[in-house]
């Protein structure tokens, strides 16, 4: 019974692969990654299969990755980990010692890059991820660990440069943060950056990944008055905070969230509730942005929308510059040998729909934030490096007074 047990659960993660495109050929560069398709934070890890198999569709379209003196077709293996940290880790391992792919991309959510770069590292297979952007991702001086996503300790960075600027300034600031590895970042380097910019931290709490009740943390927020709100969470925890927030008639001057506010999804769950919240982020669909294969980020964004019916943000960003990144490599490299590869990545330097490609030592890449707010129907772009984009709708009015 026990061998049939364990042939249905392999039958069971075999079922859980999908194919990007045409099967894979023996011919073909398989890209292998182990993405949250079910579970808590599926609707987020959609964005990297989506991204994954939308960009290896449209460079296969354009004849393929040259490899030496051949073009050669990509495919994708990937498994769906259930939002599970510990299955992730062992179809990674699959992916690697079984399946044999060519190269890694990542899953979504820090905690699980951090688990699943460690494979990668192992077995010194490169992973580019778009997914995880903790700084503990990056500390640990791994060699095949790559990431597209903007240090965590700097989410708030902007945002922080902005409240300086903001009439009538606010003075005191909420610090809420959930307790993995992204949101634990995020607020071990948002904490030294409000202090220097002199303001007073008021209520600094870490709360329970997955949390679904705020409510006494927003009657402490009422309490102390607090100016400003600053959340670092999960989409489905913001969700929850904003709704009780309203149910509670807390309304701070301002409140700013690291995730959700990009999403197509967030706004419409939320509908003239989600006016007012402020974010940021590292993309936004601008034909600045050149690109090899989509041309520009603003035409990427349109054929994306139409292909899956919902707009991209930046994870989506993230994942479609993931795939590029190892396509640019492998060229580069002129082979499929890991190591020729990994050191290939190292040193790439070229635009693309995100931004510029371009690892730090570390491996992750630095890309400013962009402040953002949801202004009736629109997604704003508010403040950036050289100051303001578009006026603020600040400060925030009582729930009763919208």
């Amino acid at each position: 019974m026990v061998h049939i047990a364990l042939r249905a659960a392999g039958a069971v993660l075999a079922l859980a692969v999908a194919q990007a495109g045409t099967p894979a050929s023996a011919q073909d560069i398989v890209l292998g990654a182990s993405v949250q398709l079910t579970g808590p934070v599926a609707n987020t890890g959609r964005y990297y299969k989506d991204a994954y198999e939308f960009t290896i569709d449209k460079i296969n379209a354009a004849g393929g990755v040259k490899v030496g003196n051949e073009k050669r077709k990509l495919a994708l293996k990937i498994y769906d980990n259930q939002s599970d940290v510990n299955l992730s880790v062992r179809q990674y391992t699959q992916l690697v010692s079984q399946d044999k792919v060519n190269l890694l991309l990542g899953p979504f959510a820090s905690n699980f890059a951090l688990a699943d770069s460690a494979v990668s590292e192992k077995y010194r297979v490169p992973m580019v991820q778009g997914g995880g952007a903790s700084d503990q991702i990056f500390s640990r001086k791994f060699k095949y660990i790559f990431g597209t996503l903007a240090p965590a300790s700097n989410y708030f960075g902007s945002t922080v440069a902005m409240l300086k600027e903001l009439s009538p300034p606010p003075k005191t600031v909420a610090l809420l943060y959930a307790d993995d590895a992204f949101d634990v970042s995020v607020a071990e380097g948002t904490r030294p950056l409000l202090k220097k910019a002199g303001l007073n931290i008021v209520i600094d709490e870490r709360y329970t990944s997955n949390a679904s009740d705020f409510n006494s943390l927003l009657s402490r927020i009422k309490s102390v008055n607090a100016d400003v709100v600053l959340v670092a969470g999960h989409e489905t925890e913001i969700l929850n905070f904003v709704r009780q927030a309203k149910s509670l008639a807390a309304a701070p001057k301002l409140y700013s969230f690291t995730v959700g506010v990009p999403s197509e999804d967030f706004r419409k769950a939320l509908g003239k509730d989600a006016d007012y919240a402020f974010g940021m982020t590292a993309w936004l669909p601008d034909s600045n942005l050149k690109d090899r294969w989509f041309g520009d980020a603003a035409q990427f964004a349109a054929a994306y929308k139409a292909k899956f019916g919902y707009d991209p943000d930046y994870h989506a960003a993230s994942g479609a510059a993931d795939v590029e990144a190892l396509a640019q490599a492998i060229e580069d490299a002129g082979s499929l040998d890991p190591k020729k590869v990994r050191d290939a990545i190292a040193k790439l330097n070229f635009p693309s729909l995100y931004g510029t490609i371009a690892f730090a030592e570390n491996g992750q890449i630095d890309l400013p934030q962009v402040v953002i707010q949801v202004q009736g129907d629109k997604l704003q772009p508010i403040y950036g490096g050289k100051g303001f984009i578009e006026k603020p709708k600040y400060p925030m009015p009582a729930w009763d007074a919208r």
